[in-house]
């Protein structure tokens, strides 16, 4: 995608809030409607993005109506990019020796904006089980995950030890690793880093409750 015309994560956003609209109802939405579901605080702020999604070339405005804003055609791939933007994988049970984005791990890729996370979520991992239950993320929970290969001590880390993959809170204490549950029921797992390899996947950077 060019770069020039290529829409910011917000206008990203609008553009397909305006999709979805159509879909929905058959008409796309107001300025008014717009600022309302963004928050902004008059109808101004959208029609600034609107007129920059038409600079771009991917919506036509047409004068005189409250809702005259019309998708190009030429705006179909650049939907289905923005709908690539703004969701993510959902990992569920890791299969033993895959790397955890492999196919066979995603569950389905729901509609989250990776950049609600900072840093940037890279995919969500659905946790099972209650280990890490004091720290507020419990069984069913989607973790946001940012991927990077090391962590800073106290960060809740999600780790692949052997075939398994588990989120803890990561201690380290010199040559020795502790992987801590935030719950009393369950025992820390301890490793001799000169001998056994702490393999981080990344790191929480969110929690989202699917059921609420």
């Amino acid at each position: 995608m060019n770069p020039d015309t290529a829409p910011t994560a917000r206008q990203s956003e609008i553009l397909a809030f305006i999709r979805a609209a159509v879909r929905e109802t058959g008409a796309p939405p107001t300025r008014e409607e717009i600022a309302r579901a963004f928050g902004f605080r008059s109808p101004n702020a959208a029609e600034q993005h609107l007129q920059a999604l038409h600079r771009k070339g991917l919506i036509e405005l047409v004068a005189g109506t409250s809702r005259g804003i019309r998708l190009k055609e030429s705006a179909r791939a650049t939907m289905k990019a923005v709908a690539a933007a703004v969701s993510l994988p959902l990992i569920g049970k890791v299969a033993a020796g895959s790397p955890i984005l492999a196919q066979e791990n995603v569950l389905r890729t729901p509609a989250v904006d990776p950049l609600l996370f900072k840093p940037r979520a890279d995919y969500l991992l659905e946790v099972r089980g209650m280990s890490m239950r004091d720290a507020g993320i419990l069984d069913g929970d989607w973790l946001a995950v940012h991927r990077q290969a090391q962590a800073d001590n106290g960060q809740v880390v999600v780790a692949r030890l052997d075939d398994e993959v588990t989120v803890k809170r990561l201690k380290l204490r010199g040559a020795r690793a502790e992987l801590l549950a935030e719950n009393p029921d369950y025992s820390p797992i301890v490793l001799d880093l000169r001998r056994e390899p702490l393999v981080i996947e990344g790191i929480a950077v969110g929690v989202i409750r699917p059921s609420l």
